[in-house]
């Protein structure tokens, strides 16, 4: 299916905001002119150096901010629209949260806010908790998190509701390279569940692997948009892969090349691969053999994203991720940690014995209290100090010092 026969989510036209000063006066102007459709099931990447303008189309499009001119339209409607509201998921550049919640308690916290039933809050809370990589840390408060700790709890916080469109600004940003992989990787699987994304980010290599379509902005205006592949396709150069040659099989090929065909050969070596996939492949080694405070890799895409409608209870999830073969032997530990009872949930049970043994205890005696209601007979020395001191008082001038 073509881009133009595909359902549009984000579009917007001759979109401008220009900021003003005190006196009313043409500041700086932060967009202008933007003309951009994003097509349901698409990760699109807004690009461009700080002060491009990428923020301000993003809070736009969350109706956060007013457009000057132009227009913005989410789902064919307004970004102001309630409705469409309820339809995103926003994660925001800087992680702001609770700091005395826990996990579990800030995800159930931003359930309520989508009126989400307690049963479908749990499910979804203990299924994301796990997807982040955060089962061990799940009673510790966010205050507590370290910054990547607390980027995996936000990405959780924005999936929350299930949205169709989920706008992300800086997504990986205090990421290990481990979450940074789990996220992209995340963030393909939602793409072929037909959510769509927009992606904001200045780490081009994480655009590189997981947008399909992207755009350049450079202060405010809009420099280049396309499919990725098209983008960075070098038109005036060929790459061939082979299997390892032996140095006379590379002197007899570059002689072909040169002398047959015309072609000049700029370079001959061995591929490199990435430093994330070696990196990985170092962590995953290292994680056979010791354990860690830190951070997992995390489980599965939650089974509500997947857009099953089957309402399993965070229980049933759990077993059903342990049951598959290819769950890792991390993912297994962190699922059978969560399906323990919580820690605060214990600490609950303990602190209810322990008032229930202080109520048991007997009283120990106390003298009487005194009863306000009652009044006891002034003695007559203390009748005569009151009569005096009301007496002194009416005699004493106004303004006296005493």
């Amino acid at each position: 299916m073509s881009l133009s026969q595909r359902q549009t989510v984000i579009e917007t036209v001759s979109l401008t905001k220009t900021f003003k000063d005190f006196w009313g006066r043409n500041k700086v102007r932060a967009v202008c002119d933007l003309n951009l459709q994003i097509h349901k099931g698409e990760v699109f990447g807004l690009l461009g150096p700080n002060g491009s303008g990428k923020t301000t189309t993003i809070k736009i499009l969350l109706g956060l901010l007013y457009p000057t001119s132009g227009r913005a339209r989410i789902f064919e409607k307004s970004p102001t629209n309630v409705e469409v509201k309820s339809r995103i998921g926003y994660l925001p550049e800087e992680t702001r949260l609770y700091q005395f919640l826990d996990s579990l308690e800030t995800l159930d916290f931003y359930g309520r806010i989508f009126n989400l039933e307690k049963s479908e809050r749990d499910k979804r809370t203990e299924a994301l908790v796990d997807m982040v990589g955060l089962g061990p840390a799940a009673s510790r408060p966010v205050g507590q998190y370290s910054k990547g700790m607390a980027r995996r709890i936000g990405l959780a916080q924005s999936l929350i509701n299930d949205p169709d469109l989920l706008i992300l600004d800086e997504p990986t940003s205090g990421l290990d390279p481990i979450g940074t992989r789990q996220i992209k990787d995340l963030l393909i699987e939602l793409k072929k569940r037909g959510k769509t994304i927009l992606l904001s980010s200045h780490l081009l290599a994480d655009v590189e692997d997981v947008c399909d379509r992207v755009a350049i902005m450079y202060g405010g205006k809009l420099l280049c948009c396309g499919p990725i592949e098209e983008l960075l396709a070098q038109q005036d150069m060929t790459q061939i892969l082979t299997e390892n040659l032996q140095a006379d099989q590379l002197s007899k090929l570059g002689q072909y090349l040169e002398h047959e065909l015309g072609c000049k050969v700029i370079s001959v070596g061995s591929p490199r691969d990435r430093l994330e996939r070696f990196f990985l492949r170092m962590v995953q080694q290292a994680q056979s053999q010791m354990g860690t405070s830190g951070a997992l890799a995390g489980g599965k895409v939650s089974e509500f994203l997947r857009g099953s409608g089957e309402a399993d209870t965070g229980k049933a999830l759990l077993q059903k991720l342990m049951a598959e073969e290819e769950l890792s032997p991390e993912s297994r530990q962190v699922a059978q940690d969560i399906s323990k009872p919580q820690p605060q949930t214990v600490q609950r049970d303990v602190l209810e014995q322990l008032v229930t043994e202080q109520k048991a205890e007997p009283e120990l005696p106390q003298s009487p209290l005194p009863d306000p209601t009652r009044r006891e007979p002034l003695k007559q020395e203390q009748i005569d100090r009151n009569l005096l001191d009301g007496l002194t008082k009416h005699d004493r001038p106004n303004g006296s010092g005493g």
